[in-house]
């Protein structure tokens, strides 16, 4: 059974495999694992640091048993909730991240912070949740969202971009505290990321953005980027690989939403050739969260099983995601950023420009057929062709 399991979810990572030598980065932390046999006290406390960091992090499952989806029957999203339920994670980091710090780590059996306990309610399994799965699915209608169905990562991420919108629209109606407290920045190519060409961070919209996001006491409003990529066709173009590793390395990193062909898991780390990730895959009952229930057992939202799987069998559809709290680690993020493409070998997986691009002349399009079509389209490269 257990190796019947591994062979589904991937191998489980323990202290044994885990010392390489090689560091662990989790979410732009790194985690020295000694491979010196007289340096083991160190290896130890590292992996045991490590072990606190990944099962601090909020586990989002498949539920059971919540009130019905809009005017579905399904009260269950087993075989379909798999990328929501990804980027509910990826959106609870960014939460996390905010209200209680990178540093945060759970302490089992300690009563909870009611901070903690808010950021989870927000994902409870209800309409009145403000992040649940039946608000991200109303937010997700304009992209095809419906319950029972599956989605991709480029529409996850226009989905919490739309479902941001939406909250800030609803706390400027009613004057309450808006839930999502940042703003959310896509990244896209000309064709809102459809068509080839590496999608472009740029610099000019997003300070557009946070100076109509912003509070009035604000400089600069905290901000979520998302980065939808399609990165190969059947598989991750070994080229982006290393680009791809380094982006768990950024501090500003929140992971990325993907995995699996066909079966969506939360990355949030990597050794070596190695991804580890939170899979939402086990189907748990609905568990209602009050903050004022400092006692509630939260276990059901942390998983205490390190799965890994290589890097290269990923699904080349994803999304990766930053948080930035203020303008300092923006710019941080877009010095990285641009560092990184240079690094790429001309397959940057995005860029970083400080305006936008001129639109095109109404014209530009009456080209003469000839000249549109390459003389050997098997020369281009693949990231240009994607």
């Amino acid at each position: 059974m257990r190796r019947l399991q591994e062979l589904l979810l991937g191998p489980r990572f323990t202290a044994a495999n885990a010392s390489s030598g090689s560091e662990i980065w989790v979410l732009g932390l790194c985690y020295k694992v000694s491979a010196d046999p007289n340096n083991e006290t160190l290896s130890v406390q590292a992996f045991e640091e490590f072990i606190s960091d990944f099962t601090s992090r909020i586990w989002i499952t498949y539920r059971k048993g919540f009130e019905c989806v809009g005017q579905s029957k399904l009260t269950s999203d087993v075989g379909w909730g798999c990328m929501l339920r990804s980027g509910q994670m990826l959106l609870a980091q960014a939460l996390v991240c905010h209200y209680l710090g990178r540093s945060w780590r759970r302490e089992p059996g300690q009563p909870c912070s009611q901070a903690y306990l808010q950021i989870l309610q927000t994902f409870g399994d209800s309409e009145s949740c403000p992040f649940s799965i039946h608000n991200l699915l109303e937010a997700g209608h304009p992209f095809g969202l419906a319950a029972g169905s599956w989605l991709g990562p480029y529409a996850l991420c226009r989905t919490l971009e739309a479902l941001a919108r939406a909250d800030r629209e609803q706390s400027q109606k009613k004057g309450g505290k808006r839930a999502l407290p940042f703003a959310v920045y896509v990244v896209s190519g000309e064709a809102e990321g459809e068509r080839g060409g590496a999608p472009v961070l740029c610099v000019e919209d997003v300070a557009t953005l946070c100076s109509k996001w912003r509070e009035p006491t604000e400089e600069w409003t905290p901000l979520l980027v998302l980065v939808p990529l399609v990165l190969g066709l059947d598989k991750v173009n070994p080229r982006y690989l290393p680009s791809l590793r380094a982006t768990f390395t950024f501090p500003q990193s929140l992971g990325i939403a993907g995995g699996k062909p066909g079966a969506s898991t939360y990355l949030i780390g990597v050794q070596d050739e190695q991804a580890m990730y939170l899979d939402p895959h086990e189907n748990q009952q609905v568990v209602p969260v009050t903050p004022e229930n400092l006692e509630l057992d939260t276990s059901s939202y942390h998983c205490s099983t390190v799965r890994r799987l290589p890097l290269d069998t990923i699904d080349p559809s994803l999304a990766i995601g930053f948080y930035c709290r203020d303008r300092a680690e923006f710019d941080d993020l877009c010095a990285r950023s641009s560092e990184l493409a240079k690094q790429s070998n001309g397959a940057p997986m995005f860029t970083v420009a400080e305006k936008s691009a001129p639109p095109k002349p109404a014209d530009s399009c009456n080209l003469d057929l000839e000249e549109s079509i390459p003389k050997d389209p098997s020369s281009e490269d693949d990231w240009q062709m994607l």
